[in-house]
């Protein structure tokens, strides 16, 4: 088989990236391990910044967000029953838009089958071959059988724990990495949102967050140990515990229901430079991974796409100006990105041995955004998306 572009991942910025090229006549085929079906069923990130908004229209993916997405104003930051709101619309005349990322996946599938692009589900063994001369390939085993792809270029959109980062050779990458001491315990629940915007809460019991996918779906964080487990949590201490973590006054109206589905995430920050290795390039979360406070994840992959769908279609016409330029370009996004997710996670949770003067420093930060129409603007700026 060959092609112009190797997709490694069929997750949306594989999804996102093969779209783009295909409308402007680039050929691809995209590898996926997992099944459609596994990939759907992923629970990720909601809110998209306006720039992912503006790119799933120019792709010819926006109809269905655009009448079923919820356009969000603003968000709440609040410590015990102090309440500050963030008007995006007010100080940065944008919005955000939530729209759960199984949607737009599955609005890119759709597309995608249209277009008739070739997806490969089940792939195993994969192997990224000659990237350092012309006349990339890819090997992969399917049904047992081993396969060949001949490329031009190879996008690596296939995760964390992909191939595609680690076929770059050990001495050529430089890894940056923060753990923190925590995860996220998520419940999706077939419920009215606590609010008609997403509210993040600091507390003396740790972090939550009260989000929704729709009207009648919502979508709750709370801050647990790494070495909690989801059976831990019944859904009635799940609920106890959400409550005394949020505002008293939102607490006492929201509407609790059975979970449909629980799990914990931990929460990382990552970054692989440099994005690029010969005819290989590093796309979404192959090349990084943020905490999902800034709501980033989905959100940055978007822009690594919006910046190598354009180089690799000036390159296969042969100006390379653009893929040369592609890991620098990315990666100054990446690290303000990093930046913003890091303060917000910092701002907004409890860790294990901090100290008193930890608190009062949280509650000084809430409160200079409650008086600086300044500091609000400069979050509202990094919540909304930087521009691409």
């Amino acid at each position: 088989m060959k092609t112009q572009v190797a997709i490694i991942g069929g997750g949306p910025s594989g999804l996102l990236l093969s779209q783009l090229l295909n409308k402007a006549g680039v050929a691809t085929v995209i590898l996926e391990r997992s099944t459609r079906d596994h990939v759907l069923s992923r629970i990720r990130a909601g809110i998209l910044e306006w720039g992912t908004v503006d790119l799933l229209r120019e792709a010819g993916v926006g109809a269905r967000m655009d009448a079923e997405g919820f356009p969000h104003d603003g968000c709440f930051l609040t410590d015990a029953d102090m309440k500050v709101r963030i008007d995006f619309k007010e100080l940065t005349g944008k919005q955000v838009m939530v729209y759960g990322q199984t949607e737009v996946t599955q609005d890119l599938y759709a597309a995608q089958d249209a277009m008739g692009t070739t997806i490969i589900h089940g792939v195993e063994d994969v192997t990224l071959n000659d990237l350092e001369r012309a006349g990339s390939y890819v090997e992969y085993t399917l049904n047992g059988q081993r396969q060949r792809i001949d490329c031009d270029y190879i996008a690596g959109c296939d995760g964390f724990h992909g191939v595609s980062r680690k076929t770059i050779p050990e001495e050529k990458r430089r890894e940056f990495e923060r753990v923190y001491p925590f995860g996220w315990l998520g419940v999706l629940s077939r419920t009215r949102p606590a609010d008609d915007e997403l509210i993040y809460a600091n507390s003396p019991h740790g972090f939550a967050l009260a989000s929704m996918r729709n009207a009648q779906l919502s979508r709750y964080y709370i801050q647990v140990p790494l070495t909690d487990k989801p059976e831990d949590w019944s859904d009635d201490a799940f609920w106890t515990e959400l409550k005394r973590r949020l505002p008293s006054e939102v607490a006492a109206t929201m509407e609790t229901g059975p979970s449909i589905e629980k799990s914990i995430a931990p929460l990382r920050s990552f970054v692989s430079e440099p994005l690029r290795w010969g005819n290989l390039f590093l796309v979404g979360d192959a090349a990084h991974i943020v905490p999902p406070t800034g709501a980033k994840g989905l959100n940055l992959a978007a822009s690594d796409v919006f910046y190598l769908y354009q180089a690799l279609i000036e390159a296969l016409k042969g100006n390379t100006s653009g893929i040369d330029a592609y890991s620098e370009l990315a990666l100054r996004r990446i690290w303000k990105a990093m930046r913003f997710s890091w303060q917000m996670t910092t701002m907004l949770h409890r860790f294990e041995g901090e100290d008193s003067f930890s608190e009062q420093m949280r509650r000084a930060t809430l409160d200079h955004l409650a008086h600086s129409e300044t500091a609000r603007r400069e979050l509202a700026e990094n919540y909304i998306g930087l521009p691409f």
